[in-house]
Formats: C-alpha cells, structure tokens, sequence
C-alpha cells in the first residue's frame, strides 16, 4: 500500500504570517542593510507620506494628485498624512524619527531649508537627520489680491494703492519665515512700497481669510489658488517665475511688469530619515521618477503649471545645501525676526 503526502495549502492569513516571521527573522540576522530593504519589500504595510503643510498648499495638491501612482511605482498601499506647524518643523521631527526602512517619507518644499535661518534652535539638524532622495521639480508662485479690498489688476495699479496709503494694507502668510512671507517681502522691496504681515498657521486659513477680505494679498503656489482665481474670488497680479506658467499663460510675470530682478519658484523634494540604506534610497528614488512620470500624473502636473525634472540623490544633497545658503542671505536681508 502507497502513502500519499501531500503539501497543505496556506492560507491568506498564515501567509502574512510567514511573512512577518521572516522579516523578523531577517531583521535580527547578521546581514547588515539587507533586511531593511526586505522589510520595505515584503511588507504589507502601507507607506506613509508625511506632508509638513496643511491641505490645500501647494506641497499637499501636488503629492496627492501623484497619491494613486506613487503607491503603485512603490508597490504598497499610500497614506498622505498632514502634520502642519510650526513652519513645517512638527512634520519633519516626525519624518527623523522614524525607522529607515522606506516606509515614512517626506515631501518638502522651499520652507525646509529656511528653517535654520529663522529659529535659534531645530529638535533636529536639517542636514544630518534627512535622507535626500530626488527635488522632484518646481511651482510657481503667484501674487494675489482680494479684489474687493485692493482692485488692481496689474504691478503698477498695486503699487500705486499701497504707496497712496503706507501701511494701510496688510499681506498674509502661511507662518513667520515661510516662503510665502519671503516672497512677498521680496515683493515690498522690488517695488519700493510697505505692508503689513499676518502670518497663519498653513495655507488653508490663510486662503480662506484672502478670499473672506480679513487680510489684503498675499503671494501662494499657483496650484493652491487655481480655483479661486478661475472664480474671481482672488485677482492674480503676476507670477513670480522667470518666465510665465504653463497652466496660466495669461498672467504675466512680475519682472516683465518692472520689477525685473523678482525671479522665484517654488520646488518639492522628497526626503526620507537619516541612515536610509543606499539601496532602499535609490529603490525609492526610481519609484517616484517613474509615477511622476505616468501620463495622467504628468497631465495633473501640466495643469497646474509644475515642471518635473526630477534630481539624483546626489545632486539633491547638493541642492539643499546651497539653497540653505541663499535663504539665510533672503531671510537677513528680508529682517524676519527670529523665532
């Protein structure tokens, strides 16, 4: 008589426990690097992208409009979580204090490397704690007015209004150092007039007082304001970018209106914690370039006037250094006070 063996089937869930069991194994074995990147691989949580602004800003509508691609590129399921604060700095000390396996991630903007130049400390140091993996591209950034309270239209109608009453106007910020606040103060200075600042805290109650006429203009990532200039809810001024926006080719930009040396951009790069192992950076690296690299995603970015032209690691690193430079010259020149 012939016994037959046979080999149980596994089911789902003891298949996920297999696979628990081996990446725990693998984690407490000797193969230093190699069980991060397995643990990113074989995992079946989900990656979480953790975005230091409020919904709404530009950072938020870029990276979500990207969400479906970006989990596909990477192969697990994709949670976008907004932590704003603080200029950005809550979300980011939550980013440098998770685990180096791949599975928290950043998406960053100019505002990040602003930070050292406008507070006296960081629960974390902006070069040593991060992983840079690739500057994804640039936005551009648009000055806008409430119509009802400044009825300009152009550089010269604004300039004229706020010289007619010195310090009658005010301009709003997404917080005390961002990028926003710079870029209007850069603005001020052009154009030889003064405003006063309210900062808030992140771009969606900012918007919302613009739009409600609690404050007067304000300078914002042309994503995060599309909407409301298509409703005339907002009057856009000029874009602040060198040349003008693919996504709105009739708003002229601020230097072709006279002030001829404005020329800024916003950009967003993705990060990851300190001690990320090379494989996993350049793994990670390969699946953003190729989501953002989908049709529709390069349709979405098309629409909203972004330019992608994502960077190597390397040149990234490069990057956040020599922009840290240039901000802290901005930051000294534009008088923000320290935080």
């Amino acid at each position: 008589m012939t016994t037959r063996t046979t080999t149980p089937r596994i089911q789902p869930a003891t298949r996920r426990q297999t696979l628990r069991g081996l990446t725990a194994l693998l984690v407490g074995s000797s193969f230093a690097g190699v069980p991060m990147t397995l643990l990113a691989q074989i995992s079946d949580k989900p990656v979480r992208f953790i975005l230091p602004v409020s919904a709404g800003s530009g950072v938020d509508t870029i990276v979500r409009a990207a969400g479906a691609a970006l989990g596909k590129s990477l192969g697990h399921p994709l949670v976008i979580e907004n932590q704003p604060g603080a200029g950005g700095i809550l979300g980011v000390s939550s980013l440098v204090k998770s685990a180096p396996d791949g599975l928290t991630l950043s998406v960053v903007s100019n505002n990040y490397v602003i930070l050292p130049s406008v507070y006296r400390s960081l629960p974390f140091d902006p070069i040593a704690d991060i992983t840079p993996i690739s500057v994804i591209g640039t936005t551009p950034v648009v000055l806008v007015v409430n119509p009802t309270r400044l009825p300009a239209t152009n550089v010269r109608e604004l300039v004229a209004l706020l010289k007619a009453k010195p310090d009658g106007y005010n301009y709003a910020s997404s917080g005390n150092g961002t990028i926003l606040q710079l870029a209007a103060e850069m603005f001020l200075e052009e154009a030889h007039v003064k405003a006063r600042h309210i900062p808030y805290k992140g771009v969606g109650p900012m918007v919302g007082d613009l739009i409600g006429g609690q404050v007067d203009f304000g300078v914002l990532a042309l994503p995060s304001v599309q909407a409301h200039l298509k409703s005339g809810a907002l009057r856009a001024i000029g874009v602040g970018g060198s040349t003008r926006a693919s996504a709105a080719p009739d708003i002229p930009t601020l230097a072709e209106q006279g002030l001829v040396n404005y020329n800024l951009d916003g950009w967003f790069a993705v990060i990851g914690p300190a001690k990320l192992p090379a494989v996993e950076v350049n793994r990670i690296h390969d699946a953003v370039v190729a989501a953002y690299a989908t049709p529709e995603v390069r349709e979405a970015m098309t629409k909203q006037g972004n330019t992608i032209n994502p960077t190597s690691p390397e040149v990234a690193a490069r990057f956040f250094r020599s922009e840290m430079l240039k901000y802290a010259k901005l930051v000294k020149k534009a008088g923000v006070e320290l935080q």
